[in-house]
This record gives structure tokens, C-alpha cells and sequence, in this order.
């Protein structure tokens, strides 16, 4: 066997379903031997979500669908990008259970990890209002997994990703400001500012990151000298260890922008950012690079249960049997989860109630059209402005 360069599974590998628990495995054996292959029903759920958030957004399905094409299943699931709430199942497949048994570990593992970083981007966005918000976070991560982690940090409602590949699968145009290490290579920070401006597109935003050698407020100073009316924000990155009160520095970088006749000019912060510093530095930021909180965000915990055998109701212990849909008033936003045949009356509201599980797969062809990962960002954004961000 030839040593691996690097510790990641191969798109073939994964579609022949070597990504898989052993146990499954030794299901599929001990059921071929005994002429076992029926018909089943399954659902995904998450009776949890992490960090006591109130909802969460429902991402990863477009990888299943890859995954599960031109296999005799069909899948049912929420559209991507949908606002959810534990106990609710976001997906069904259904099908031989040979023909898809290996794959529970994929499924689950495309959807609670795409879905995490969905939603803890979603909350970013939301703390943030109409501030930005960038995914800086393709340094936390492990490199193939990159372009996954910042698609869903967008599809969550980040405004751009920061790594060149993750925006050419997005086809977007990467986003980012200076390092650190060109003002330290270069040695003087206004040296830096002008070289950025004479070698870069004139397209690029002009933001002067003003914390390498100087305070914060005179790192600003100098980045008005050196870019006068070019200048679009400045960038504070300061470390952990220096901060103090960080909201004071930002208040003092403003007042000097200010005095100066910068006003228009923002103040950009990145640097350990989560949807709770951005409530507290919105009142002075004006864009946010959020890396950590973003790639390593916190997994949603989905479960695949099978609900139904040969049209039968099952489930094992705890939980409920029987395939299910999910229905939702789109205007007071109310939810009822009932037996898949059975139709809600109006909501309590007087408005009709519409199904969230819709049919994408069939007999492993795709039956629904896809959005194109910009599309589903706009309606995540159009969901975020009806639902509250708990703290």
C-alpha cells in the first residue's frame, strides 16, 4: 500500500462507502447471508442543538445528493438553507436498506458538520446586521476541507470568503486585507501601506491593518498619510494579550478617523470574533473577519432513525415511529411536525401552512432544480430577519 501524503478520504472512497462505521459493514454481511433486504424508511433529526441556540439552519444536503445519485433511493429534505428546530426531521431516504446502508456515516457527517458552520455564520450575520462579515477561518482547518467549510460559512450569510479555492467553488471573488507579514517584511508600516497600493488591482478595498508596530490610533494616522482618500477601513487584529479595553481603542481610532475627515472610513476588526463580541464592538466596527468561531463551529448532532419497514411503523425506543413531515406557517413562522399523509388545518394565524420536506431525489435522480450557493444565502438572509439571535 503507498503512503498517503496527506490523512484524507478520496471522493471514489468515499462513494464506494469505505467512510463508514464498522458496524454497518457487518449489518450489510449478516443480512445479505440471511436474504434480508427490505424496504425502509429513515429519517434524520436533531433532538439537541448546541450551545443552547433557539434554531439553526439546515445545510450539507447538495453533498448527500452526490453521494446517493443513481442509487435506487429517494430522499426527501428540508431546502437547503432552511431555518430548523430541534426534534425536527430535516431529511427522509428511503429505499432498499442494502442500498444505502454503509452510507449513514457520510449523510450524517454532510449535514452536522455543513449545518454547524451554517448556523454559527447565520448568528454572526444576524449579531452583525448590515456590518459585514468575512470567513477568515481556512487557516483552523484541515486544507481539503476548506472549500466545504467556507460554502456553508457563505451559504450561512458570510459576505465573502477569504481562500482563493473556496471562491472559485462559490464563484465569487476571494476577500481579504494585509498581513501581518508584509508590514513586518517590508519593515514600516506606511512603506507597506503605499507598496499594497502601487502593486494591488484597483479593485481591492484598501484596508490598513494598523496594529503591527504602532498603537492602534497612530497605526491609523498613519494609513490616512500614506492612502489619504483611498483608504476604505482599517483593520485591527490585535492580539489577545494587548487589548485591554478593546472598545476604547476602537473608540479612539474613530475619533482620530474622524477628526481627520475620515468618517466613511471603517473600522474592520478580526481576531478571535464571535457572534457575542459582535453585539459588544458594533457600536465602533464596521466589518468582521471571524475565523475559529466560524471552521470550528460547534457540530449539529443529527441521528438517522429508521421510522418505517415494508410501509410498517417502527422505532426504536424514545422515539417516535413512522415517516413525518414538517409543515410551517411563512407568516407567523409556526411549526407542526405530522404522520407524513395527514394535512395540518389552517395555522392558528389564518394563513396556510406549507410542507418543508420536498422530494430531491428520486429512484437516485436529482427531481429538483439546486441553488446555486448564492441563492440559498439570499434565503437564509430573508429568514434571518424574522427570526431573534439568543445570547
Amino acid at each position: 500500500m503507498t503512503k498517503r501524503k496527506f490523512y484524507l478520504a478520496k471522493e471514489d472512497e468515499i462513494k464506494k462507502g469505505y467512510v463508514t462505521d464498522v458496524y454497518f459493514e457487518r449489518v450489510v454481511k449478516i443480512l445479505k447471508s440471511k436474504g434480508y433486504n427490505k424496504n425502509v424508511k429513515c429519517e434524520v433529526r436533531a433532538y439537541g442543538l448546541p450551545d443552547k441556540w433557539n434554531w439553526a439552519i439546515f445545510a450539507g444536503a447538495e453533498e448527500v445528493f452526490s453521494l446517493m445519485e443513481r442509487k435506487k433511493v429517494d430522499i426527501k429534505c428540508f431546502p437547503e438553507g432552511t431555518v430548523f428546530n430541534a426534534g425536527q426531521p430535516v431529511m427522509t431516504v428511503e429505499g432498499k436498506y442494502l442500498d444505502f446502508a454503509v452510507y449513514e456515516t457520510s449523510i450524517l457527517g454532510f449535514i452536522c458538520q455543513a449545518s454547524g458552520i451554517a448556523t454559527k455564520a447565520s448568528r454572526c450575520k444576524k449579531a452583525a446586521g448590515n456590518r459585514g462579515v468575512f470567513s477568515f477561518g481556512a487557516r483552523r482547518t484541515h486544507p481539503a476541507i476548506v472549500p466545504m467549510i467556507e460554502r456553508n460559512a457563505f451559504i450561512g450569510g458570510c459576505d465573502g470568503v477569504s481562500a482563493v479555492e473556496s471562491a472559485r467553488f462559490l464563484n465569487e471573488s476571494p476577500v481579504g486585507t494585509m498581513s501581518h507579514s508584509l508590514i513586518l517584511v517590508i519593515g514600516d508600516e506606511i512603506e507597506a501601506f503605499k507598496d499594497f497600493d502601487d502593486v494591488i488591482d484597483k479593485d481591492i478595498k484598501r484596508i490598513a491593518l494598523i496594529d503591527t508596530f504602532s498603537d492602534e490610533k497612530f497605526g491609523a494616522i498613519k494609513a490616512v498619510e500614506a492612502l489619504g482618500e483611498k483608504l476604505f477601513a482599517v483593520r485591527l487584529d490585535t492580539p489577545r494579550s494587548r487589548r485591554g479595553d478593546f472598545i476604547n481603542i476602537m473608540e479612539e481610532v474613530r475619533w482620530e478617523l474622524d477628526l481627520r475627515g475620515f468618517k466613511d472610513v471603517k473600522i474592520f476588526i478580526s481576531g478571535g470574533i464571535d457572534e457575542d463580541k459582535i453585539w459588544k464592538y458594533n457600536k465602533y466596527a464596521g466589518a468582521y473577519g471571524v475565523g475559529t468561531a466560524i471552521s470550528n463551529a460547534p457540530v449539529i448532532d443529527f441521528s438517522f432513525d429508521i421510522v418505517e419497514v415494508e410501509g410498517e411503523s417502527v422505532g426504536k425506543r424514545g422515539k417516535k415511529s413512522g415517516a413525518k413531515q414538517v409543515w410551517r406557517c411563512l407568516s407567523c413562522l409556526s411549526d407542526v411536525i405530522l404522520p407524513e399523509r395527514a394535512e395540518p388545518e389552517k395555522c392558528e394565524c389564518g394563513k396556510k401552512m406549507v410542507p418543508l420536506l420536498r422530494k430531491y431525489l428520486k429512484n437516485g435522480k436529482i427531481s429538483k432544480k439546486l441553488l446555486s450557493p448564492r441563492d440559498i444565502r439570499s434565503y437564509v438572509l430573508a429568514q434571518l430577519e424574522k427570526y431573534e439571535l439568543e445570547l
